[in-house]
């Protein structure tokens, strides 16, 4: 039987784990606060804000919300984050995406100043990753590594598939794995022979973006496998890229979805803010 990588269980290590950082921190009169930028009111990104200001609250930490109407133009969030880069209050600055069409995600990304970029998007903090150098690291590829060195799953020397190659997921995710010593292929959408390519993966990271695609063909028999993915089926249930059912019965662990990955990220933005608060300790400088 498949072990359950329980991200719901972890995330919640985590988050204790920087509540009590952020006490230590405000014992030197260090304190922490996330500007959260949403533009528009699309619901699943009000339910993502929502929860990334109830972890702020749980680990200690101010959050302030700029809820800007749909029809903001470029030039004002350009200006509300310039501002919010020069207040030094705040820690780190968190602009929810997608953003509205028309708007330049790039430009918008670019702009934030990488030493609060906490979602780890901005070039600086890419190359950083690259470079092997100190940075913010996407929140949802930081987390994986969480759950597999939590669940004592070890990557080095093993052989690591992770489809999709987005610049939030699938690259730093296989850069990521490269740091921990994990011989690394990165298959997308283009990729010949997908099925065989999975197949020799003792560990398959897939966030494809299509609901339950990965079935037991794609798995090798006693590999590891973390769902990225995360979609509403027919019947309205939450699930992800891998077909579970299917999955489960073949493979040494795997992540449920609702439950596995999903949590991690959140966890991991509250690290980053943690880590951004700790920049301040003047030794740290």
């Amino acid at each position: 039987m498949a072990e359950f990588i329980d991200g719901k269980r972890i995330s919640q290590e985590i988050k204790d784990e920087l509540k009590e950082r952020v006490a230590q921190l405000g014992t030197q009169g260090i304190t922490g606060c996330l500007a959260v930028i949403q533009v528009g009111s699309d619901p699943a990104s009000s339910v993502y804000v929502r929860n990334k200001k109830r972890a702020c609250a749980y680990i200690g930490i101010q959050s302030q919300s700029y809820e800007l109407d749909e029809h903001t133009s470029e030039s004002e969030l350009l200006e509300l984050i310039d501002k919010l880069n020069k207040d030094e209050k705040i820690n780190g600055i968190l602009v929810q995406l997608p953003l509205p069409k028309g708007m330049d995600e790039n430009k918008v990304i670019q702009a934030i100043s990488p030493k609060k970029d906490v979602d780890g998007f901005h070039p600086q903090n890419v190359g950083a990753l690259v470079s092997g150098l100190p940075g913010f690291v996407s929140c949802t590829p930081a987390g994986i590594i969480q759950l597999l060195k939590r669940s004592k799953i070890e990557a080095a020397g093993k052989n690591c598939v992770v489809i999709g190659r987005s610049n939030i997921v699938g690259k730093p995710m296989s850069l990521l794995m490269l740091r921990e010593n994990a011989t690394v292929t990165i298959a997308h959408s283009k990729t010949a022979n997908l099925r065989e390519v999975c197949k020799r993966a003792d560990i398959l990271i897939v966030a494809i973006g299509k609901p339950r695609f990965i079935d037991a063909s794609y798995v090798k028999e006693g590999a590891v496998v973390i769902d990225v993915g995360i979609h509403r089926n027919a019947e309205n249930k939450l699930c992800g890229d891998v077909d579970f059912d299917q999955v489960c019965p073949h493979v040494k662990a795997i992540t449920p979805v609702p439950g596995g990955v999903g949590p991690m990220t959140i966890a991991m933005l509250m690290h980053n803010c943690v880590e951004a608060m700790a920049a301040r300790i003047p030794s740290a400088n």
